[in-house]
């Protein structure tokens, strides 16, 4: 039993020998690519990013989003007694503008298992 714990609790010497490495250059990272997200309220009440927008507003500023971005991301958020209609409405808009990328936001289960109602 001591023999595990030394062998869990020792760490391996991995730089035993002294090399002189090479150099290269830095590799800037790529920027996380900006998500604009869509929330949709249990009242129905909805927002573009942090900005109230009705269904007939959306796609008119989700045009002009897709105008500065050629690449835009969408996340919808909808609370989870909003109406189904409502999300479905906010997906033809985002498609009626041409966005590719849409992703639906959700919350993983407590217990990690499938949730039964």
């Amino acid at each position: 039993m001591l023999l595990v714990i030394f062998i869990i609790t020792t760490t391996p010497v991995v730089n035993d020998l002294n090399v002189n490495l090479p150099s290269a250059a830095k590799r800037l990272k790529d920027p996380k690519p900006k998500v604009n997200y869509v929330t949709i309220e249990t009242s129905g009440r909805m927002f573009l990013n942090k900005d109230e927008v009705t269904i007939d507003t959306l796609q008119e500023k989700v045009v002009r989003l897709r105008l500065e971005d050629q690449d835009l991301n969408m996340c919808i958020r909808g609370a989870a007694k909003a109406k189904y209609q409502r999300i479905v409405e906010v997906m033809d808009k985002l498609q009626q503008a041409n966005v590719a990328k849409v992703n639906l936001a959700t919350e993983p289960f407590a217990d990690a298992g499938a949730k039964k109602e």
